[in-house]
C-alpha cells in the first residue's frame, strides 16, 4: 500500500483506541451506525445514551471535544434539510413559538438530526484514531473487493498531487491578474477545470504504464497483514454491543 501519511482528520495520540486494528474499528463503527439507525425515533433517551457512549470513546482515545465538534460541521447541509421538514411536511399541526409546524415533520427532523449526528460523530472518531493507510489495510482485511481498495488507495496517493496542481494553476491565473468576481469569469474557471481533468487523466495513464512495465497485473502486493486478537475484538465491539442493548430496550419501552 505504500507509505502512510496522516490526514487532517487524524489526531496522533497513544491510546487503546488508536492501538486497535483498523478492521475491528471499521466493523465496530458500521455496527454502531446500524444500531443507531434501527432505534425508534420516539426513544429520545436512547440517543442520549449513544452520545454518552461516543463521548466515552472520545475520552479513551484522547480526542478533545473541540477537535471532535469542529469536524461535525460537515453535516450542516443535513441540518438545514432537517429544519425544513416541520414546515413542509403534511399531517397534524402544532404551534411552536407562534409557528404552525407539522408534528410528523418535527419527528422527522429529530430523526434525521439525531441519527445523522451520531453517525457523523462515530465516523469522525474513526478517522481521528486511524490513519488512511491503516483504513485501507482494514478494508482489505474485511475482504472488500480488491478493485475498490485499489481505487481508494490511488485516491489517497494522488489526491495531494491533484490538489497541488490546482494550486499551481490558481497561482498562474492570479499572477496574470485574474480574479473570479462574477459569472463572466466562470468560463475561465471551466477551462481550468477541463485542463486539470486532462492533466490528471494523462498523469494517470503514465502512472498505469509505469506500473505495467514493472509487472503490475491488476492486484497490489500486501505489505502488512493486520490481525486482531480476541481481546481486541471484544474491546472494539463493546461499543456496538452496548448500543444494541440500548436499542432493544428502546423498542421494548416504546
Amino acid at each position: 500500500m505504500g507509505a502512510g501519511h496522516a490526514h487532517r482528520l487524524y489526531r496522533h495520540a497513544r491510546s487503546p483506541v488508536h492501538a486497535l486494528p483498523p478492521h475491528t474499528k471499521l466493523t465496530a463503527v458500521l455496527c454502531f451506525v446500524l444500531v443507531v439507525v434501527s432505534t425508534p425515533r420516539e426513544a429520545v433517551w436512547a440517543f442520549a445514551v449513544y452520545a454518552l457512549l461516543l463521548a466515552s470513546v472520545a475520552y479513551a482515545a484522547r480526542v478533545p471535544p473541540a477537535f471532535w465538534l469542529k469536524r461535525l460541521l460537515i453535516e450542516v447541509p443535513f441540518v438545514a434539510f432537517a429544519l425544513l421538514l416541520p414546515f413542509v411536511a403534511q399531517g397534524e399541526r402544532t404551534g411552536v413559538l407562534g409557528l404552525s409546524l407539522s408534528v410528523e415533520g418535527l419527528w422527522g427532523a429529530w430523526n434525521v438530526l439525531a441519527k445523522g449526528t451520531l453517525g457523523v460523530a462515530a465516523s469522525v472518531l474513526l478517522a481521528a484514531t486511524t490513519e488512511l493507510r491503516d483504513l485501507l489495510l482494514g478494508l482489505q482485511r474485511l475482504r472488500l473487493p480488491p478493485l475498490l481498495v485499489q481505487i481508494a488507495s490511488f485516491m489517497v496517493r494522488y489526491g495531494d498531487v491533484v490538489t497541488d496542481e490546482m494550486r499551481r494553476m490558481r497561482v498562474a491565473r492570479e499572477s496574470r491578474g485574474f480574479e473570479a468576481r462574477g459569472v463572466r469569469h466562470w468560463g475561465v474557471l471551466a477551462k481550468s477545470a477541463g485542463a486539470l481533468f486532462i492533466r490528471s487523466y494523462e498523469r494517470g495513464e503514465r502512472v498505469h504504464l509505469a506500473m505495467v512495465s514493472r509487472g503490475y497485473t491488476g492486484t497490489m502486493p500486501v505489505i502488512d497483514e493486520v490481525t486482531a486478537s480476541r481481546a481486541q475484538w471484544t474491546y472494539a465491539l463493546a461499543l456496538p454491543l452496548t448500543a444494541l442493548a440500548v436499542c432493544l430496550l428502546g423498542w421494548t419501552l416504546t
